[in-house]
Formats: C-alpha cells, sequence, structure tokens
C-alpha cells in the first residue's frame, strides 16, 4: 500500500472486506472539541474511532506513550484488524494526528497502513458521502505484532543523540513554541527546544487543500534543516503526534525513515535535568 492515499482512491475501494478506515482525530488541550464526539456526527462510512489514548500506555502520566506489543494486539483484535488488514487512517483537522495511526502499526510491524491525504476535510469538499453514530463492535480479528523498536526513541537515547549530535532531531511544532516565544498548549509546560534541533513546523508540509506536497518539495524544505540521506533523523513535537507527519513526510521525500521521539517536547521540558534552549 501507499502510505499516502488519495479521496478518490478511498472512495472507489471503499467497502472491499480488507480494507478498514480509522478516525484518527486528537485535539490539543487548548482546542473545545471532543474527537469522539465529532465523529458521532460525521464520518467515512464504514469507518470506526482509532483513540490514540487508548492504544497507548494509559499507566504513563505522559500522554498517548506506546504501549506494550501485547496491549496493541489486543486492541487491534478487538477493532477487526488482522495481519492481512489493510489500514487507512484519516482525521476530521486534515492530516495530522492520523499519522499517528500509520506510524503505529508500522512500529508493531504493520505496513499495510495509509493516511489518506487532505483527511475528512477534503472528503466532505468533493461532496462524498458520511455517515452518522457509532457503529457497531467489530468483529473480533486475530492480530500478531512485530515490534520495530528502531522507530521510536526514549529520553535516554535522545539524551545521547543530543550529547553526541549522531542524529538530527526534527521538531514539528509551531515556530514561536519551538523558539519560546510562544506558550505550549500544555499549562505549567515551558516552551523552547533541545540543543541542535531544527524546526520543520509540520503545517509547511502541506498544499493549500491541506493535502501533502510533491516529493520534490518536501526533499528541499527538509535539506534546508540539514536533513541528509547519511544521518539518522528522529522526529519530536509536542507529544509524539504530529512528529509522525514528518517522519511520513520524510517517507514520501525519498529519505529514510526516522524513528520518532515519543514523550516528545512534554517529557523533555518537564525533566529538570535537560537543557532547554530558546532563541
Amino acid at each position: 500500500m501507499s502510505n499516502l492515499v488519495s479521496t478518490e482512491w478511498l472512495a472507489a475501494n471503499l467497502g472491499k472486506p480488507d480494507l478498514l478506515v480509522f478516525d484518527t482525530t486528537k485535539y490539543l488541550p487548548n482546542e473545545p472539541f471532543d474527537g469522539k464526539a465529532k465523529f458521532a456526527e460525521a464520518h467515512i462510512p464504514g469507518a470506526r474511532f482509532f483513540d490514540i489514548d487508548e492504544v497507548a500506555d494509559t499507566e504513563n502520566p505522559l500522554p498517548h506513550m506506546i504501549p506494550t506489543a501485547a496491549r496493541f494486539e489486543k486492541l487491534m483484535a478487538a477493532m477487526g484488524i488482522s495481519n492481512a488488514s489493510r489500514c487507512v487512517f484519516y482525521d476530521q483537522k486534515g492530516l495530522q494526528s492520523s499519522a499517528r495511526g500509520w506510524w503505529l502499526m508500522r512500529l508493531f510491524g504493520h505496513d499495510k497502513a495509509s493516511v489518506l491525504d487532505g483527511g475528512l476535510p477534503k472528503w466532505q469538499r468533493e461532496g462524498r458521502a458520511t455517515e452518522a453514530g457509532t457503529p457497531p463492535a467489530a468483529k473480533p480479528a486475530q492480530f500478531v505484532a512485530d515490534f520495530r523498536s528502531e522507530r521510536v526513541k526514549g529520553i535516554g537515547d535522545v539524551k545521547a543523540i543530543v550529547a553526541s549530535g549522531t542524529a538530527l532531531v526534527l521538531d514539528a511544532r509551531a515556530k514561536g513554541r519551538f523558539d519560546g516565544a510562544a506558550p505550549e498548549p500544555r499549562p505549567g509546560l515551558p516552551s523552547g527546544h533541545m540543543p541542535g534541533a531544527e524546526n520543520v513546523p509540520f503545517n509547511e508540509l502541506f498544499n493549500p487543500d491541506g493535502t501533502m506536497k510533491e516529493p520534490a518539495v518536501l526533499r528541499a524544505r527538509f535539506s534546508r534543516a540539514r536533513v541528509t540521506p547519511d544521518k539518522p533523523v528522529v522526529t519530536s513535537c509536542g507529544t509524539g503526534v504530529t512528529a509522525c507527519i514528518l517522519t511520513l513526510g520524510l517517507v514520501q521525500a525519498g529519505f529514510p525513515e526516522a524513528a520518532v521521539y515519543d514523550g516528545s517536547w512534554t517529557e523533555w521540558a518537564s525533566r529538570p535535568e535537560t537543557q532547554k534552549v530558546n532563541s
């Protein structure tokens, strides 16, 4: 499967028995919306809600950190996902939290995962059908995970990277938050960035219609941020959601797949021993 699929492709393939569609919307704490409630108001026909706060380590105080392989297997099976399933992820804002669903599937060994380019807004602008309500429970399936540890980084890994410079950290947050000039959406968390990090705000990867830019344009943007094919990249953001957009963008641009720093700035900024840079 392609990492990105168009609305035309999805419309043509919707309803095929092996194709599963998921709304992966996650709103920030300062956004007055509830993803599940809005899903019930309107969603792509046949879609189910993929809650990244549940497909997570719910005992970790940090938001939506990755679950264990056993928990991931259990949750995927309950959602009707098998190792043969093709999964398409979209969100209500365009292309934001949907990349987290794509990345989670790949992290646990499932490459038959795609993101809907332009998301629900593009689907609705084109006059395509939606439905309301809560879908019935999925028919349980069997899913076996194959965890790929190289696709995720923890704070110990990132501390070592910052100290050694062996990888490039790309931060997906808005420039004001990265520079320390604008506040974080989570109360009490300072803004700023990790030493040596580069800023590529995730929305710079999109066209005006919310679709992802062409590979050559993405390559040029990442190159300006010092990305090269021979140096590993770790993506970061506020809580590990929009970082996945940068990872997706790098793949689309033809660069090696970047790892995601799962705790991201929320973890780094909350630790007293880590260095925070304002510039």
